[in-house]
């Protein structure tokens, strides 16, 4: 890891990529904190749970899954895991 190196202490700080090649680009200069790391680990919930199904547009889905293993995370899991984030934030809203 380079001095130079930049590090990501909040998924917003992570741009939209055009392509794969922009994405390598950046990472090369960039690292996520461990904090961010450990935190975006899913605990399953041992309550029952409801299969539904979402219509994604493909190019969406692919990027979804994209940030999804560069997280090292299944990329289902990575998207219950913000909707629950922001379920939270929305009642913390009311």
């Amino acid at each position: 890891m380079s001095a130079d190196m930049e590090t990501i202490k909040q998924w917003e700080e992570i741009p939209d990529f055009d392509g794969e090649e922009e994405e390598a680009k950046f990472w090369m200069d960039h690292e996520l904190d461990g904090r961010l790391m450990a935190g975006s680990i899913h605990q399953p919930d041992s309550r029952e749970s409801t299969t539904i199904t979402l219509r994604f547009d493909p190019r969406m889905l692919s990027r979804i899954k994209r940030i999804a293993r560069t997280r090292f995370l299944n990329y289902q899991s990575m998207m219950k895991q913000w909707l629950a984030e922001r379920l939270e934030d929305e009642l913390r809203k009311q």
